[in-house]
């Protein structure tokens, strides 16, 4: 009898440590992009700790089986989900994978190119199963297509669209056989739909940047908001009468939320097209960088709040809203917190779209540029306090040596510099915190179990220098004779630099391209752009070829000199007949357009234009908007004065925080993963990875072990990037 006991009670047991494993395998705590459908960035796990840390290690490394493509380094920008014990994650080149999350080996691969190149930004991919559990479905973009494909075999789903894809093309404005519609950030599921943004250009003639709602059975398009408005659509108003016809822009590319038990989704919109110069937009221009909220089962607008009117900088929303939960007043109050790339935290009421803080209205410079209307005013939240410097002072400037120091002020000193909000200048303004200044697309963690909100904040001033462009000077001529230098340093130089250099990852050298493209390859590249590059079809108007003729150093104009100064650029004084500094605007062919676009301000020597540090990491009480502290985040050993605190580093990729009182975060140019005790902001362990971190990381646990998970940027033995998992040993 007792033998009989012993042994079902030994089966019990068993059955119970089976059900628990089982229970484990069909984890989701990380079954979507940051995290969850609130996008968090939250994991409840709390195996790996303050305590043991500092035993991580490697588990297992993937490295993807198809080429870099594109760059001479590359790296996916996905952001792993994990569900039921599977990962699945893509390369830099937009192949899909399925791995088995303890061991990383792969399940499967979809490459949705069919052996083509690829490649831009890309960060993840959208799980959805039916309340069955049997069909469970892998939806993703590759290229201008949605498409679906099963989980577990990897094979498309033929009865999802056309054969297992949706064009993106189709139910945007223009013709869809003219245009290319390439998202950038992954849909995010509310029952059957799955709701997805895009990626369009940031240049005159852009696409609007439509929100749409697809049948995640058949691929049908159920519903589309347009974020610029229609006639009759609220909002309409904001623009010039016909700018529905012709804007672009307004696109949310960083993701969005979803309230399940509301029925609501989540917006964060970008700039109106054209970025810097915005004369054919006269208005505040909603919905461009807005925080909007929408019935999610049928695209209906229910409320909006606009973080800058009429934008002129580039200050896009980059990362969706984080849904959180505040106290006031000893009630709770369900609310939507924004990052941006300002520094600026805004907190709003998820139902009303009220801020849960005051916020003045405050006037702001105006434009000294020909046809063009800045916004007045701008808002201004008073709390939480900006997380990034607003203002640059020459006290803020560094001073490697004396040299670089008194360049850095004589530049800044003719440069219009009236604070936050300088509009673009002839003269050349300054743009700081910068377009990649503030939080980027990694976002902010929130941690649900105490109401913290954890996020990454860089420092990176740029100078905005609008030059009036003349097209009509190359009209009617041959392409034969337009000289492709000088058209890239119109057009292509604030991004790749005057010396084809770039600044990897965002802005590739194109040094020696032709070694890694074909001119066909580079051609459709340019005309119908990829990842942050926009098509440059209309803009170039059938200068294209000169361009690449250029780039392959094929034939060039020798009148042109060989070098171009990048303090000549600044101040137009270079011998590029295609810019003018006049201030007529009278011709329809006449444009501005930013030639240091993006280009971050740099010394003599190419070093950090201002003191450290360049990039922290922050905690703020979401119920009080007070900092409980903030660190620097990262660290540039060589830009570091002896004794000094840590420099910290820009950087796109966000934080995740856990349950076991850890916030990790990568993404800076030091290489660094890192962990960071969550209440003091401590940094208790880095790790040294092959190549900065691509990602923001995830967390998941499977096989009852803890893991941290993180895409890294390609090095010269891995070009194409890899997969890095990290678990305390067992």
């Amino acid at each position: 009898m007792y033998a009989n006991l012993s042994n079902n009670y030994v089966c019990l047991l068993l059955a119970v440590i089976l059900c628990s494993s089982c229970q484990e395998e069909k984890d989701r705590s990380w079954g979507a992009y940051k995290a969850d459908a609130a996008s968090t960035s939250y994991s409840a796990f709390n195996q790996i700790n303050p305590d043991n840390v500092n035993k991580l290690q490697v588990a297992w490394t993937f490295y993807p089986d198809d080429a870099a493509g594109g760059s001479r380094f590359n790296g996916s920008q996905c952001n792993p989900i994990i569900v039921d014990g599977v990962m699945y994650t893509a390369s830099a080149r937009h192949r899909i994978y399925a791995l088995d999350a303890r061991t990383g080996r792969k399940i499967w691969g979809f490459d949705p190119f069919d052996g083509g190149p690829g490649g831009g930004s890309f960060r993840g991919v959208t799980y959805w199963e039916d309340s069955l559990g049997k069909d469970k479905r892998i939806l993703f973009t590759g290229g201008d297509r949605l498409f679906a494909v099963n989980a577990g075999t990897g094979k498309v789903i033929p009865d999802f669209g056309d054969s297992g894809w949706v064009s993106m093309n189709v139910g945007i404005r223009d013709d869809p056989k003219l245009i290319s519609i390439k998202p950038t950030s992954p849909g995010i599921i509310y029952q059957d739909l799955i709701i997805i943004g895009n990626e369009v250009s940031e240049l005159y003639g852009a696409q609007p940047g439509y929100v749409r709602a697809y049948n995640v059975r058949t691929g049908k398009l159920v519903w589309t908001f347009h974020t610029i408005p229609l006639p009759g659509e609220f909002g309409y108003e904001t623009w010039p009468k016909d700018a529905w016809k012709y804007a672009g822009g307004a696109n949310d590319w960083g993701g969005m939320s979803v309230d399940g038990k509301r029925g609501m989704v989540f917006l964060a919109t970008g700039s109106p097209a054209y970025d810097f110069y915005g004369a054919d937009r006269e208005g505040q221009n909603l919905f461009g960088n807005s925080v909007v909220a929408l019935d999610a089962k049928t695209g209906k607008y229910i409320w909006h709040f606009q973080t800058i009117h009429h934008d002129l900088w580039d200050y896009d929303l980059p990362a969706p809203p984080n849904l959180v939960t505040l106290t006031r007043d000893g009630k709770k109050i369900d609310a939507v917190a924004q990052t941006s790339k300002v520094g600026f935290l805004y907190v709003l009421n998820r139902e009303t779209g009220e801020s849960l803080f005051p916020i003045e209205e405050r006037p702001v410079p105006a434009s000294d540029v020909p046809g063009e209307k800045a916004s007045p005013t701008q808002p201004f939240p008073l709390k939480p306090k900006p997380y990034a410097r607003q203002t640059l002072t020459e006290d803020d400037l560094s001073g490697f040596s004396p040299e670089a120091h008194d360049s850095l002020v004589q530049l800044l000193r003719r440069s219009r510099n009236d604070g936050l909000f300088t509009p673009p200048s002839l003269k050349g303004s300054i743009n700081f915190p910068g377009t990649i200044g503030g939080s980027e697309w990694g976002g902010a963690a929130y941690d649900p179990t105490t109401g913290v909100i954890y996020l990454k904040s860089n420092e990176s001033p740029e100078i905005d220098h609008l030059v009036r462009i003349d097209n009509s000077k190359l009209s009617g001529k041959e392409e034969a004779h337009v000289d492709g230098r000088a058209v890239y340093i119109t057009y292509c130089a604030s991004c790749h630099k005057p010396d084809r250099t770039g600044s990897e990852p965002l802005y590739p050298s194109l040094i020696g391209l032709n070694k890694r493209m074909s001119e066909e390859q580079a051609l459709k590249r340019v005309r119908e752009g990829g990842g942050k590059m926009p098509p440059f079809a209309r803009i170039l108007n059938g200068k294209e070829k000169a361009v690449i003729d250029f780039l392959f150093e094929k034939r060039r104009d020798p009148s042109i000199p060989n070098d171009y100064d990048l303090n000549e650029i600044r101040h137009n004084r270079t011998t590029n007949s295609l810019v003018k500094d006049d201030t007529s605007h009278k011709d329809t062919s006449v444009i501005y357009l930013n030639t240091l676009a993006y280009y971050q301000l740099r010394d003599l020597q190419g070093r950090p234009s201002i003191k450290p540090p360049y990039g922290t990491l922050n905690a703020i009480d979401l119920s009080t908007g007070d900092y409980l502290w903030t660190v620097p985040a990262g660290n540039l050993e060589e830009q570091q004065k002896k004794g000094a605190p840590s420099t910290g580093s820009t950087g796109s990729p966000g934080p995740i925080v856990t349950g076991g009182g850890l916030v990790i975060l990568g993404g800076g140019h030091d290489k660094k993963l890192q962990a960071y005790d969550k209440k003091t902001g401590k940094l208790i362990w880095e790790y040294t990875l092959p190549s900065f971190s691509s990602s923001s990381p995830s967390s998941y646990m499977v096989g009852g072990k803890q893991y941290i998970a993180v895409s890294v940027a390609g090095d010269k033995t891995h070009p194409a990037g890899m997969i890095m998992a990290f678990a305390l040993p067992d």
